[in-house]
């Protein structure tokens, strides 16, 4: 059913509702009368005209490979210095000697967390300043997925077990060791003194 047209009023009914209004008393004269608002205009949004183009006409090629965790050499080198200065230089140069060496290449993690565990705590008991850690460099495969791949797992793990509990208490300082200990896959761990 079609929508009728409201009808618009005559003349003689204007002058009726005329007469009406100049007739009509206020309910409450006190009252301030209320004046009319004017109708708020939304403002116009100013778009700016987008420029033609076709699907990879100006694309740059992205970056290959997003990697937002810091580098575990970066992340290890910018640790605060807690040994003595000297002793740091030399161990840095590989004229120190490790006391003892630990090699968790092949292992998985849940059979090197708690062989890391006990070799620390011997090597604590034992008296020893000066340990190896052999991690191994991991090995690199192509990374074609979307979300970055970390290699060498024991690598990146092995500092953050050292960094909490039980060991932390007894190291004093993690450092990448010298190319004749290992270099990147391997760590110096110095012990505090046992009291």
């Amino acid at each position: 059913m079609a929508r009728r047209k409201p009808r618009s009023l005559r003349p003689d009914e204007i002058d009726l509702w005329q007469k009406v209004v100049e007739r009509a008393a206020p309910m409450h004269p006190d009252r301030p009368l209320l004046v009319e608002k004017p109708a708020l205009t939304k403002p116009k949004p100013h778009y700016s005209p987008v420029p033609r183009f076709r699907v990879g006409e100006a694309a740059k090629p992205g970056p290959a490979h997003y990697d937002f965790a810091p580098n575990i050499t970066e992340q290890i080198a910018n640790e605060p210095l807690a040994m003595d200065r000297k002793r740091f230089a030399r161990l840095k140069k590989g004229r120190l000697v490790p006391e003892a060496r630990i090699d968790l290449h092949g292992m998985t993690t849940a059979q090197a967390h708690p062989a890391l565990t006990r070799f620390i705590l011997e090597a604590v008991a034992g008296g020893r300043r000066l340990v190896l850690v052999i991690t191994g460099k991991g090995k690199t495969r192509p990374d074609y997925g979307p979300i970055p791949e970390r290699h060498g797992v024991l690598r990146h793990q092995v500092p953050h077990w050292l960094g909490v509990a039980p060991l932390k208490p007894h190291v004093l300082q993690i450092v990448e060791a010298h190319l004749r200990h290992g270099g990147e896959g391997a760590y110096y761990v110095y012990l505090r003194r046992a009291r």
